[in-house]
This record gives C-alpha cells, sequence and structure tokens, in this order.
C-alpha cells in the first residue's frame, strides 16, 4: 500500500482505486447538527473512491401531520428528494442515496402494509427496506432503542407477522441491536427465512455500563452468537459501527483520534472473524456516518477497513467494499456500474 501520510501528517486514501458502496449512512439537519448532502460528500470525496451509498432512518424529517403510522413516510420523501439533488449530475458522479432504508412499525402486524406502500409510492425506485431497531438492555446506562423497542421485541407473534408482510413485499429488514440480543434474532431469522436481514454493526458487541472492563468476556460471547447467525443464509452482515462510544474503546474522549492502523489493530479481529463465518458474500464494510465521526474521519475509517483485508484477493475486496452490499440492497453491481 501507499504511504498513508501527506506531508501535513493528516491520513490519505490507501488503495483509492477500490470502488465503495457506503451501506450505512444518515442524514438530518438538527440545531447546530447538520448532516445533508453536502456534508455527505464532504467525507465521501475525501479521497476514497464512493460510488453509491444506502441511507438508513434516523428519525429525520417526519411528516408533523397524519396517522402517527405513516409520520415516517416524511424521512423517504426528504431522503428521495436528497437522491435526485445528488442524480442531477451538479454534485459529482457519486450517486448517494441509491438505496433508502426507512421505518414502519412490524408491530402493527399485517396493518404495517399500507404504511410500507406509502414508503414504496414515495420512492419507487430507491425504497429497499425498513430498519426496525431492537436494541434494548436493562442496564440504564446503555441507551434503548429510538424506535421505543421493548425488551424482545423480535421474539413478538405481530412483529414476526409485520415482518412476513415486509418480505412479501421484496424487502428487507435492517435489524439493530445489542450482543446480549443475537440469539433472539437467530431465532427469528430461522423462523422467518424467505427474506433477507441485514445485520447493523456487527450485532452490536457493547463495552460499556456493565461491560465496561469485560472486552474479553463480551468478545467471546458475541462470537458464540455470531457462529450461531451465521448459520442462517437469509442474514448479511454489516461491517462497521464499532467506534460509537458504546463498544467502549472510548476514542472520542482522547485528544488525539486514532490512526487507521490502531482501528485496523483493534477492530480487525471482530471483521475477520465475521468475514469467516459469513463469507465475503454475505459481509460488507459500513461507515455509520456521521455517527462514528465522533471518533475519527471517514478517510481513516476505510483506511483501517482497507488495512484489515490487505490481504485478500481483489475479487473478495469488490465483494466486501462494493458488491456484497450491492447485492443486498439490490444496487448495481460493478459490472452493472462498469467500473
Amino acid at each position: 500500500m501507499a504511504d498513508e501520510h501527506d506531508t501535513a501528517g493528516a491520513e490519505v486514501a490507501l488503495d483509492p482505486e477500490l470502488p465503495i458502496c457506503d451501506p450505512h449512512h444518515h442524514l438530518w439537519d438538527h440545531p447546530g447538527n447538520r448532516y445533508l448532502l453536502d456534508e455527505l460528500l464532504h467525507d465521501t470525496d475525501s479521497g476514497h473512491t464512493v460510488v453509491q451509498t444506502v441511507f438508513v432512518e434516523c428519525l429525520s424529517m417526519y411528516r408533523k401531520d397524519g396517522p402517527p403510522e405513516l409520520k415516517p413516510v416524511g424521512e423517504t420523501e426528504f431522503v428521495q428528494g436528497i437522491a435526485a439533488q445528488s442524480a442531477s449530475g451538479n454534485y459529482g458522479p457519486m450517486a448517494a442515496c441509491s438505496g433508502i432504508v426507512g421505518f414502519a412499525d412490524l408491530s402493527l402486524g399485517d396493518g404495517v402494509q399500507a404504511v410500507l406502500e406509502a414508503h414504496l409510492a414515495a420512492s419507487p425506485n430507491r425504497f429497499r427496506g425498513i430498519r426496525h431497531a431492537a436494541s434494548w438492555h436493562a442496564s440504564p446506562d446503555i441507551r434503548n432503542a429510538h424506535t421505543g423497542a421493548p425488551k424482545g421485541l423480535m421474539l413478538e407473534t405481530t412483529f414476526r407477522t409485520g415482518l412476513a408482510c415486509l418480505h412479501r413485499l421484496g424487502l428487507s429488514l435492517d435489524a439493530w441491536l445489542y450482543h446480549t440480543q443475537l440469539m433472539e434474532l437467530v431465532d427469528l431469522a430461522r423462523a422467518c427465512p424467505d427474506g433477507t436481514i441485514i445485520l447493523d454493526h456487527v450485532g452490536g458487541p457493547l463495552g460499556i455500563g456493565p461491560y465496561e472492563g469485560q472486552r474479553d468476556a463480551v468478545f467471546q460471547d458475541w462470537k458464540r452468537g455470531m457462529a450461531e447467525l451465521a448459520t442462517c443464509p437469509n442474514v448479511v452482515v454489516k461491517l462497521g459501527g464499532l467506534t460509537m462510544p458504546m463498544s467502549g474503546f472510548g476514542w472520542h474522549k482522547h485528544d488525539t483520534p486514532p490512526t487507521s492502523a490502531q482501528l485496523a489493530q483493534a477492530l480487525g479481529p471482530y471483521y475477520l472473524f465475521c468475514i469467516e463465518q459469513f463469507g465475503v458474500g454475505r459481509c460488507m464494510f459500513e461507515s455509520n456516518f456521521p455517527v462514528d465521526k465522533t471518533s475519527c474521519s471517514y478517510v481513516v475509517l476505510w483506511n483501517a477497513f482497507k488495512r484489515i483485508t490487505h490481504d485478500f484477493s481483489a475479487d473478495e475486496r469488490l465483494g466486501l467494499f462494493h458488491d456484497t452490499a450491492a447485492r443486498a440492497y439490490r444496487l448495481k453491481t460493478h459490472d452493472a456500474l462498469g467500473i
């Protein structure tokens, strides 16, 4: 690999010709915290070749009025507009939000179909599925899902009825949970084998609250859950999210952010284990920006991913960095894009 530092000491993109589909980022406009197309492009244009992205729900721009269950459709309408803005060609070649993952409450059971159809009407060509975050823990030191998910959500009959409806429409489920809930996801995946489930952030191994200072024990527990989940052929895994504070590495507290070499050393065992268990065809790297931006830059994060996979074949890296994500979200693969 080329020297990762420029003359000012900041990292430059390694292997910049490798095409990337970033399958997990957010967009929002909060007071003092804006992340819209300009901010996304600032990150994706920083040296790596990001050719397309997938937006994932984050409670952004919900409808103000109307039935509560349909308010999340406002987020899809908002992101569809950002995608059209990007597709105009006035903002460079990268296709932002080629796929859109919104939110619909699967606990509505069969009633979720009308919500999903509204999402599809709002974005006929880009809407790919929903994320219904189920992350829950009893500890007050661990924040539960922004959806207000109760304990055991994925085991509920109405949730599974809603998931069956989602899958009948050819849409996927993004699953966000903690490592303590992995066996619940295994049960769900086995009970609903006819559609794709995409696990976010390698299953959320925790390193805060009661898990602070327990990294080795958590790692072993997480490995057992992930190995069992790998036996479910309908599950695909996003490799990322471990630079969030909940993982307990504490990089967001340091005066100096980590280098890509430091990230690769710390995170490599998690991502390599996933690739070993699931295979390249069911693993994809993700940025989780701007959430993970609290710990490192976009360039450094993707440099770390490239360091971890330095010894992989060209075809394997193409899968991990682009084509697995493109297939999972039914986007154009590198062949179709002519890259």
